[in-house]
């Protein structure tokens, strides 16, 4: 408690791992989307095109911080953005501003022979976009129901629920032929636990307290590059990887 405490002064992060060669030799990370991959809540930024992003992003709040159950948040939500043209969602997948550190861990970890994916609890039009631009092998999420260049506040398909995030992960985890000892997930809400509890490592990013909780470890200062530590590898290692 000390220690951490001296940490949350200095603005740093203090981790503690078992170490082995399993530390080193990880082969799938994982990632949640919103205020993860990116520096956004897709749904809030829609929201906010809508007219009604106050309500939303109360809701929003209330599930990442595991108050209210996320399927139920998640209808509600889009139920608020029936009659949102189409149209906004290409302009926001074109403008999702990135979270600080996410090209040079990806660019770093698929030189190292990762595979990736994230797995969000937000939109397929978004995560299609941060698939493209970060070169990742998969992505997840949840399809908004269009008609006649509208949304309808409805879904279609299954829903991208905490367990799905879960199973999605040892799915794709078999499919690699990777055991999920050597899997990382990295989220920074409620919906995210489940997920990072199956992974090997579980990571916290800029966390709300109920996932750091259940996390293996968590970052709270700094961008995703510092995940680069957790997998084993020295300052120098990740200065010189993407030169």
């Amino acid at each position: 408690d000390v220690l951490n405490q001296k940490a949350r002064t200095l603005g740093i992060d203090v981790a503690f791992q078992k170490e082995g060669l399993i530390r080193r030799a990880k082969r799938l990370i994982v990632f949640d989307m919103d205020s993860t991959l990116i520096q956004a809540e897709v749904i809030n930024e829609l929201a906010r095109a809508h007219g009604c992003y106050n309500h939303v992003a109360e809701i929003t709040e209330r599930a990442m911080q595991g108050e209210i159950n996320f399927e139920e948040s998640l209808r509600a939500r889009v139920a608020l953005l029936k009659g949102l043209p189409t149209e906004a969602l290409d302009r926001l997948s074109s403008s999702l501003p990135l979270m600080t550190g996410a090209t040079s861990l990806c660019q770093s970890v698929k030189r190292l022979g990762y595979k990736t994916a994230v797995l969000s609890g937000g939109f397929m039009f978004a995560a299609e976009s941060i698939q493209k631009r970060l070169e990742l092998d998969y992505a997840y999420a949840n399809r908004l129901e269009q008609k006649d260049g509208r949304l309808t506040g409805d879904l279609n398909g299954d829903i991208m629920t905490p367990q799905r995030k879960a199973n999605l992960l040892e799915v794709i985890a078999t499919h690699e032929g990777i055991s999920l000892e050597q899997t990382v997930a990295v989220g920074d809400g409620a919906n995210d636990a489940l997920m990072l509890e199956k992974a090997g490592l579980g990571i916290a990013f800029h966390a709300k307290s109920y996932l750091k909780a259940r996390a293996d470890t968590s970052i709270s200062a700094g961008g995703l590059e510092r995940i680069l530590y957790f997998l084993g590898h020295s300052g120098f290692d990740i200065s010189t990887m993407n030169r």
